[in-house]
């Protein structure tokens, strides 16, 4: 009898120890999802990151066309401002 005793024991100590490591492999799994899951928002966040870059790159190209632009249009409008006061005052 002491030897079924000390079997069952056995047993339902391998059992617990089955159980538990089934349950650290299932943590263990979850946790890598969760560094997945991390890991892939990293790299959306990079992507997004670049593009917003690039569009920042692109805005700005425009806003220095634009002032180039607004400048010309300013001379323009004081050689003809002094155009017309030229005329005038003749």
């Amino acid at each position: 009898m002491t030897g079924d005793v000390t079997l069952k024991e056995v047993i339902n100590r391998l059992g617990k120890a089955i159980a538990t490591l089934e349950d650290a492999v299932a943590a263990r799994l979850e946790r890598d999802q969760d560094y997945a899951e991390a890991e892939a928002e990293v790299q959306r966040m990079n992507a997004d990151r670049a593009r917003l870059a690039q569009e920042l790159d692109a805005s700005e190209a425009r806003a220095e066309r634009l002032e180039g632009a607004n400048k010309e249009v300013s001379r323009r409008l004081v050689t003809a401002m002094e155009t017309i006061r030229a005329v005038l005052d003749r």
